[in-house]
Parts: C-alpha cells; sequence; structure tokens
C-alpha cells in the first residue's frame, strides 16, 4: 500500500473501468485484442497502398489503420501495466489510450453522414454554414481529448480533494460531449431522408446502394453511441473505492463494451468495403461533384465560350 501511495503521480484511489489488470485473466486477455486489431492493422493498410497504387485516394483507410494501431499500443500498455501493477506511471499512459483511440471512429461515421447528405439534399449538404458548424464540432473533439488526456493525467498527480472535483467536473464535461458527438450522425441522416422533401437534385456516389451504405453508417453510429454512453454513464455514477467496485468496473464489462464493440465496428468499415462504397471523387467541393454533374457543366459552359469567341472571331 505504501508504494502505491508514494508519489506524484499518486495510484488511484477509486475504482476504474477494468479495475487493476493482472497477468491471468488480462494479460492472455490483451494478447488476443493485439494479434486482432494488428490483423486489422496490416489489412486497413493494404486497402490504402492498393487504392493508391490505382489512383483511388481514400485516406480513412488510413485513418482505421492509425486507430488499430493506437490500440495495439493499448494493449501493449495493458499488459505492461499487468505486469508492473505498481507502476504509475504505465497506469496513465494505459488509460491515456483507452480513451483516445476509438475517437478516429466517431469521426469517421460524421463524414460518412456528412456525404449521405450532400449526396441526398446537396442544397442543405454543401451550405456554408453546415460546413462551419460540423468544423466547430470538430475542434471540439480534439478539445475534448486534450480534456480527457489532461484529467487522467492531473488526477494522478494531486491529493487536493478541491483540485480532483474540479478534474472529475473536466472529465465529466469531456465524456458527456464525446456522447453527443457520437449521435450526430444520426442528426445528419433524419435531416437526409426525413425532416426535409426529396431533392430533385440529388446524387448517388460509390459503389452500392444508398440504402446500404445508410444501414452501414447507422449499425456502426449505434455501436460507438453504445460505447461512448456506457463511459458517459459510468463516469457520471459517484466514485466507489477500489476495494469496492461495481459491475461495469468488472474485467468483463471493460472489455466488451470497451473492445468488443469497437471490433465490430472495425469489422463493418473493413469487410463492407467503405474505400469502395463512401469513395467521392477528389477534390469534391460543391452540389453535382459527387455524379461529376458540376464537371460537366463547367465543361459545356467553356465549350461554349470558345464558341463564342469563334464566332467574334470569324
Amino acid at each position: 500500500m505504501s508504494q502505491q501511495q508514494s508519489g506524484p503521480p499518486y495510484a488511484s484511489r477509486t475504482a476504474g473501468l477494468g479495475g487493476i489488470p493482472s497477468v491471468i485473466p488480462d494479460v492472455p486477455i490483451s494478447a488476443v485484442f493485439l494479434t486482432i486489431y494488428l490483423g486489422f492493422a496490416i489489412t486497413n493498410m493494404t486497402i490504402l497502398q492498393i487504392n493508391l497504387r490505382r489512383q483511388h485516394k481514400f485516406v480513412i483507410s488510413g485513418a482505421l489503420f492509425g486507430f488499430s494501431m493506437s490500440r495495439i499500443v493499448t494493449f501493449i500498455l495493458r499488459i505492461l501495466w499487468a505486469t508492473h501493477q505498481h507502476n504509475v506511471r504505465i497506469a496513465i499512459a494505459a488509460n491515456v489510450f483507452v480513451n483516445a483511440g476509438v475517437l478516429v471512429v466517431y469521426v469517421v461515421n460524421l463524414i460518412f453522414a456528412q456525404r449521405i447528405l450532400r449526396a441526398k439534399q446537396p442544397s442543405v449538404g454543401w451550405h456554408p454554414s453546415i460546413s462551419i458548424v460540423l468544423k466547430a464540432f470538430y475542434v471540439g473533439i480534439g478539445g475534448a481529448l486534450v480534456l480527457v488526456i489532461y484529467a487522467v493525467v492531473q488526477g494522478s498527480y494531486t491529493l487536493d480533494l478541491a483540485r480532483l472535483h474540479a478534474v472529475r467536473d473536466i472529465q465529466l464535461a469531456a465524456v458527456t460531449y464525446l456522447l453527443v458527438f457520437t449521435t450526430l450522425p444520426l442528426w445528419l441522416l433524419a435531416v437526409a431522408h426525413f425532416l426535409l422533401p426529396k431533392s430533385a437534385d440529388e446524387e448517388l456516389f460509390g459503389h452500392g446502394s444508398m440504402r446500404t451504405k445508410v444501414l452501414i453508417n447507422v449499425v456502426s453510429t449505434c455501436l460507438c453511441i453504445t460505447i461512448a454512453g456506457f463511459k458517459t454513464g459510468t463516469a457520471w455514477e459517484a466514485p466507489r473505492p477500489i476495494s469496492d467496485p461495481a459491475w461495469y468496473h468488472s474485467k468483463p464489462a471493460f472489455y466488451v463494451f470497451g473492445f468488443v464493440l469497437e471490433i465490430f465496428v472495425l469489422s463493418i468499415l473493413t469487410f463492407s468495403r467503405v474505400d469502395k462504397r463512401f469513395h467521392i471523387p477528389n477534390g469534391s467541393s460543391q452540389p453535382g461533384d459527387y455524379s461529376g454533374r458540376s464537371s460537366e457543366q463547367t465543361s459545356v459552359m467553356e465549350k461554349g465560350e470558345t464558341s463564342d469567341r469563334s464566332g467574334h472571331d470569324v
């Protein structure tokens, strides 16, 4: 106990998700998850490289690769923590990576929903105000990540109760924002399909039907809402002493709500080939770009201007 209280940094005196890892069962479980995420990292990097050779730009495959790599680091740190239980610095690093990695998928879901909105309702989806609002949310998720990291680190470097309460308030604000962020794709899909009449300028993009794209986005988003909802709900519960954890602090709850659901999301995004389904032409920036109508109109206008000039020259 004296080892745990020496510091700073100080070992947590409250129960956390997953508890303190031990060699059994955490090391074998972590090794399995690490192997699965390694498989996803290799798969998404392979997809990215093959597409780049074909001049098929889809950087989201790179983002999924980065997410998978962050989870590999997460489980390496958890294995190290299990074998060095009193090393508080390893515990801090492990908790930071647990909270940080999944944000990539939250952003990917919103990007896909925005593409569906722009295809279904071009005049709304491409409106500058929508872009500004979504950019603000993207900045916000970066801010939330910084706050989560700050809360994890700062909470380990003080025993002052007032400061610990302030750190908890920061953590609650950050995780609540992340939960709200995960719901944004559903709002965009609702605008695209239910809240506005069907647009005469509706476009298609990528491979496959729009219905399949929407289904992929909805399922992935709902899984992410469950992940974020579990983290937010447990954070808002009253802190419990490390000797009296609740059911949601258990290892099964930690691995299922934290990582099994993530693997379902990665499986959907990888094996449904979102690199084909959600691909849009490079440089798309206005209505008509997804279907190529804007470039066709520009070409027609340029031809007309050339004809006018020729007529004047004659």
